[in-house]
C-alpha cells in the first residue's frame, strides 16, 4: 500500500519536472531580449539603452553575433539533459529499459521539444514584446500581427 502511494505521488511530480525544464529553456533562449525589458522595467537602464542592447544580443550588432546561436543552443542542451534525467528518475536507465521504453521516450521528447519551441516563440515574441511596448521599447514594427 505504501509502495502505491509513493508511486503515485512520484507520478504527480513529474510533470512539476518537466514544466520547469520547459520554463526554464524558453527562459535561456528569450536572453537577447528579456535583459532589455526587465533592466527598462526596473529603471535600470533608460529605453533608448535598452533598445541599443536588445538590438545588439538580437540581431548579433558589435561582435555579438555568437551570443544568440549560444543561448538557442544552451535552451536545446538544456530540454536533452533535462529529459536524460526525467527518464533517469522514471527508472530508464540501462539501453535495454530505454528499448523497452522507447515509445513513451521518444512521444514525451518530442512533446516536450515542440511545447519548448513553443513557449520560446510566445515568451520571446508575443509576450516580451508586447511588455517591451509597454515599456516604451521601440518594437511595433516586430509584433507578429503586424506583418
Amino acid at each position: 500500500m505504501e509502495e502505491e502511494n509513493a508511486a503515485i505521488d512520484s507520478e504527480e511530480k513529474q510533470p512539476n519536472k518537466l514544466w520547469k525544464l520547459v520554463a526554464s529553456s524558453s527562459i535561456i533562449a528569450s536572453m537577447c531580449c528579456l535583459p532589455s525589458v526587465v533592466l527598462v522595467m526596473f529603471g535600470i537602464a533608460s529605453v533608448s539603452t535598452g533598445a541599443a542592447l536588445s538590438n545588439t544580443l538580437y540581431w548579433g550588432e558589435d561582435g555579438y553575433s555568437w551570443f544568440r546561436p549560444l543561448m538557442l543552443a544552451i535552451a536545446a542542451i538544456t530540454v536533452c539533459v533535462g529529459l536524460v534525467f526525467y527518464f533517469r528518475s522514471q527508472g530508464v536507465c540501462t539501453i535495454d529499459q530505454a528499448k523497452r521504453e522507447r515509445r513513451k521516450i521518444i512521444n514525451t521528447s518530442i512533446l516536450i521539444l515542440v511545447i519548448s519551441y513553443l513557449s520560446y516563440l510566445l515568451l520571446n515574441y508575443v509576450i516580451l514584446t508586447e511588455i517591451g511596448i509597454l515599456f516604451g521599447l521601440p518594437w511595433e514594427s516586430s509584433r507578429i500581427w503586424n506583418k
